[in-house]
């Protein structure tokens, strides 16, 4: 079992920037793939990017290439997302996830932290 916690989250502006923080509990985070999606209102919830275990590979949906980037520690158990050149169509809520067999499909994670708020503003 692992659990999820996010932070980071919260109000700015655009062109703005934010980290966003996921740690997680147990001792097998280095055996998941790492992942965060985000949901805007009204919208469905969307893949945003992906760790690999070790974190040589990364994956991006396309709308945040350039923007956001996703590392993570093994050794302290976390997960970050970067998010900078923040747009208004970023806001959304933010969750992180562990345990991917498809990086990008929701469904295919296991564990699901829970969502923080970021709001960009124009």
């Amino acid at each position: 079992q692992v659990q999820l916690i996010a932070s980071g989250g919260g109000l700015v502006q655009a062109g703005g920037s934010l980290r966003l923080s996921c740690a997680a509990s147990g001792r097998t985070f280095s055996r998941y793939v790492m992942g965060w999606f985000r949901q805007a209102p009204g919208k469905e919830r969307e893949f945003v990017a992906a760790i690999s275990r070790g974190g040589r590979n990364t994956y991006y949906v396309d709308s945040v290439k350039g923007r956001f980037t996703i590392s993570r520690d093994n050794a302290k158990n976390t997960v970050y997302l970067q998010i900078a050149s923040l747009k208004p169509e970023d806001t959304g809520v933010y969750s992180c996830a562990a345990g991917a067999t498809y990086p990008g499909v929701a469904g295919s994670y296991d564990y699901w932290g829970q969502g923080i708020q970021v709001t960009v503003s124009s």
